[in-house]
């Protein structure tokens, strides 16, 4: 038998932890003297304590240990409970990846101390011929899904100059899934309706714009900027805003070198 200091130096766990193993039933010391109270171990139990560590280092909470020791000798049950905790822990460097992504790029654009006051002015898009593909899509990020499709036009499509690459979400609200969107292109010549691509004549529309220059974080900013334009202007949006990519994915895979436009359209 070990008294429980010796267990403490031996198992690496310290004495206060080793009490408090005891009280919720995790650990209970093999003997107490009644007339002393002093707690002793066995030897074997230094086995026990040392599953009890490395289960805390995958980070098993002292709730679940209990009950994992309880199955520990059932490889199928304990494989269960490792499998469990290392798709949640996969799941959490995938959250840790992606905030470890937004930190850097908001580094990136305070040491390019990047200029925030986009600058908006009030345009007319001309009228024009264009492909339209209309769908909804999983995401807004699935939004190449919908550029996808211009593919399925009975003939390759020839852009126009200057070719207007729109992108307009129809939803009133955020959505998490089931975005409704329309993507147009105005190109040259005339072309056949398949089933996912149309065309036909856009109206010209009057638009409060400003132009983005870089990665698409900035979109938001963009988006209060002109909004705030528009009250304070005094004009009034009148439909769904739009983005022109000017310079996009397609165009280039460096997001420092994406151009794009947002519009409202406003009265």
């Amino acid at each position: 038998m070990l008294k429980i200091g010796d267990f403490s130096k031996l198992s690496r766990v310290s004495i206060r932890m080793l009490r408090h193993y005891d009280d919720i039933g995790l650990l209970k010391p093999a003997e107490i003297d009644d007339f002393t109270g002093y707690r002793y171990y066995r030897e074997d139990q230094l086995f026990v304590v040392a599953r009890i560590t490395a289960l805390k280092d995958m980070g098993f909470s002292l709730a679940d240990i209990v009950k994992i020791l309880e199955i520990y000798d059932d490889k199928e049950k304990l494989e269960v409970f490792l499998a469990a905790r290392q798709k949640e822990l996969a799941e959490q460097a995938r959250e840790t990846e992606y905030k470890l992504m937004l930190l850097d790029t908001a580094q990136k654009r305070l040491r390019k101390e990047q200029n925030m006051n986009f600058d908006v002015t009030v345009k007319t898009i001309p009228e024009r011929y264009a492909a339209i593909v209309h769908m909804v899509i999983p995401r807004y990020e699935d939004e190449g899904m919908a550029w996808g499709m211009m593919k399925e036009s009975k003939q390759p499509l020839i852009p126009a100059d200057p070719c207007y690459a729109v992108a307009e979400f129809l939803d009133d609200e955020f959505k998490e899934k089931d975005v409704e969107i329309v993507v147009s292109m105005n190109v040259k010549g005339k072309y056949e309706d398949t089933e996912h691509v149309k065309f036909k004549t856009l109206p010209a529309v009057k638009v409060a714009s400003c132009i983005v220059k870089g990665s698409y974080d900035q979109m938001v900013d963009a988006y209060a900027t002109v909004v705030s334009w528009i009250k304070e202007n005094g004009y009034n949006m009148n439909g769904h805003m739009f983005n022109i990519y000017h310079v996009s994915p397609a165009q280039t895979q460096n997001p420092d070198e994406y151009v794009t436009e947002v519009c409202f359209p406003v009265e």
